[in-house]
């Protein structure tokens, strides 16, 4: 990894809801010394705030007035990453069961995602990063030195979605979450702004049969050979 060195190194990571980019991300992250950005925390944390303010979550107008008196940090931890939304710890909140199914309806807002990817890029100007989301290889970084594009079966996805809110101790329905990551697929791909698809030079990698350690080895010797290439 010499060009770490002298260079800051963006590596993108793409894919469908629950595809296990964050978790792959912050194993990456870690291995490599770069800083981990979840930019769909970034969306969850105001999505959460949005709804703890009662607002019409397809109201363009006051998303965007409410956005601009709205922090979001993000701090490195031992074991991955804390979100804190205007000085509060939200990392567990934001995984909630309301703010999944309505983090879509929020991140086509065309100002806000202008506004997001804007904090997204400023993050990978101060250092070298790791950053998932469904549209940073093709919008937000279009020139990562790495790419990927990570897919998984519906099932795979629920049922891995199913066992880390139980984890984390929130109510979940296995058909439910089957239903909400359909939806969800279907309105990432479909809207207008930034579209969840796959940037023509990124690397899929199906992870419905692979564990993340082998999902991350396989990325961080696709990285290695890239960057010393």
């Amino acid at each position: 990894m010499d060009k770490q060195q002298n260079e800051k190194i963006a590596i993108a990571i793409d894919g469908p809801a629950a595809a296990g980019k964050s978790t792959v991300a912050k194993l990456v992250a870690k291995q490599l010394s770069f800083v981990y950005i979840d930019t769909g925390a970034m969306y969850r944390a105001f999505t959460l705030k949005a709804l703890n303010e009662n607002i019409q979550l397809d109201d363009e107008q006051k998303l965007t007035e409410l956005l601009k008196e709205t922090t979001i940090d993000l701090h490195a931890e031992e074991d991955g990453q804390s979100v804190w939304l205007d000085g509060e710890d939200v990392t567990f909140a934001i995984r909630s069961d309301i703010v999944s199914k309505n983090v879509s309806i929020v991140a086509q807002s065309h100002n806000v995602r202008e506004e997001m990817v804007s904090r997204q890029r400023a993050f990978s100007k101060r250092c070298s990063v790791v950053m998932d989301g469904r549209d940073i290889g093709t919008y937000v970084l279009p020139n990562a030195d790495v790419k990927f594009f990570l897919i998984a079966s519906v099932d795979e996805r629920a049922k891995r979605r199913h066992e880390e809110n139980l984890s984390k101790g929130f109510t979940s329905n296995l058909e439910e979450l089957k239903s909400d990551i359909e939806k969800r697929d279907e309105m990432d791909s479909k809207r207008t702004i930034a579209p969840l698809i796959k940037a023509d030079d990124a690397l899929e990698i199906n992870t419905t049969f692979l564990s993340i350690e082998q999902v991350a080895e396989k990325m961080v010797n696709e990285i290695d050979k890239k960057i010393k290439g």
